[in-house]
């Protein structure tokens, strides 16, 4: 099984018609974007990106987001991923707010540590999930414990919600794939093929190895310095735990941009093509850069996702990058780097582009 889903790729070129849109200098809506239900984290992870957002209890407006769905999807926007700077399904509604977008024919999807995705839970949401993929960073309860910053009880609690969710998928005749996602750090390397072997069980469809992605605003700096150089063993031995219905996504072509590899793009073309709401509603250009007024465009409590997208604010925002964003200050593995790279060579493609 290769990386059918493309998670170590990008997937842009399949919207042809909206980057054509945008080439041709239109305003193009957001394809993706990402949305924090709650502000408030159940566990204290040590590579936290967000950390310094400070898990504040702020939870978005079931109301007004549910109105502002609907008028998102009928602007265009294809897909949302709950995530954000705390854990989605803290958020008391947070079942509802799922099924309300993909009833406004939004795709969705939900990042989560899994420690509420109880029965009834899973029940509510998987039939109108397109995919689930669970924060789980190690292969034992102690390691866990400690690099999620909680007790010993919620690994096995977390198995335990995997495999139910992957029970009532098969009994809903659901569509929702089942995911894991490992940040690969020094404390839990020698775990995860006992991970991969645990997450198999449980009826998972894949584990992903991701490289850990330094945030410039996280407090955390422990892992800043990390090194993926020598990975290439642990890649082979995981490929044993593959089966017809479970996949090891190694993600090595994003490991090897901690290698220094320099972006060879000048602007972040990426920016019209998603954006990131935060808990207390806030739209933003960029979720690196929250708290910089440069990257804010509103609030959705405030106003129409409309008016916020074709508003003075978001306009000024683009020209600001566009003049004043280095992109080799940014993020190492920003998720739109590749996009990104895909963006610039349509704009400034090499030489003989037409013998194809």
């Amino acid at each position: 099984m290769s990386d059918n889903l493309r998670i170590d790729s990008h997937k842009l070129h399949l919207h042809p018609r909206r980057v054509a849109e945008w080439l041709d200098g239109g305003n193009v809506y957001p394809l993706y974007m990402e949305l924090s239900p709650a502000g408030a984290c159940n566990h204290r992870c040590r590579f936290c990106g967000l950390d310094f957002a400070g898990y504040k209890p702020d939870f978005l407006d079931t109301e007004i987001l549910c109105t502002r769905l609907v008028e998102m999807g009928k602007l265009g926007v294809k897909s949302i991923m709950y995530a954000g700077e705390g854990e989605p399904l803290l958020h008391k509604d947070m079942a509802r707010i799922i099924c309300a977008t993909k009833e406004a024919g939004i795709d969705v999807a939900l990042t989560s540590n899994a420690v509420l995705l109880n029965e009834k839970t899973a029940e509510q949401i998987l039939s109108s999930t397109s995919w689930i993929k669970v924060s789980l960073n190690a292969g034992t309860p102690a390691t866990y414990a400690h690099i999620h910053g909680t007790q010993d009880e919620d690994f096995r609690r977390v198995l335990n919600n995997l495999e139910t969710a992957a029970n009532v998928r098969e009994k809903q005749q659901a569509g929702c794939t089942l995911g894991v996602q490992l940040v690969l750090l020094p404390e839990n390397e020698g775990e995860v093929e006992t991970l991969a072997a645990q997450v198999r069980d449980a009826g998972m469809d894949y584990l992903v190895v991701k490289p850990y992605s330094h945030h410039p605003q996280s407090i955390c700096t422990e892992y800043k310095d990390i090194d993926y150089t020598d990975c290439n063993e642990l890649e082979e031995r995981l490929q044993t735990y593959k089966t017809d219905s479970f996949n090891i996504i190694f993600r090595s072509e994003t490991m090897k941009i901690w290698d220094g590899q320099k972006r060879d793009y000048k602007h972040c073309n990426a920016l019209p093509f998603w954006s990131y709401i935060d808990s207390k509603g806030n739209v933003w250009g960029c979720s690196i850069f929250l708290g910089e007024d440069n990257f804010l465009y509103g609030n959705i409590h405030d106003s129409s996702f409309e008016e916020i997208w074709n508003g003075s604010k978001r306009a000024s925002s683009l020209k600001w990058c566009a003049e004043n964003l280095d992109p080799q200050q940014c993020r190492i593995n920003c998720r739109m780097d590749k996009i990104n790279r895909y963006l610039w060579e349509l704009k400034n493609p090499g030489d003989h582009v037409n013998f194809i």
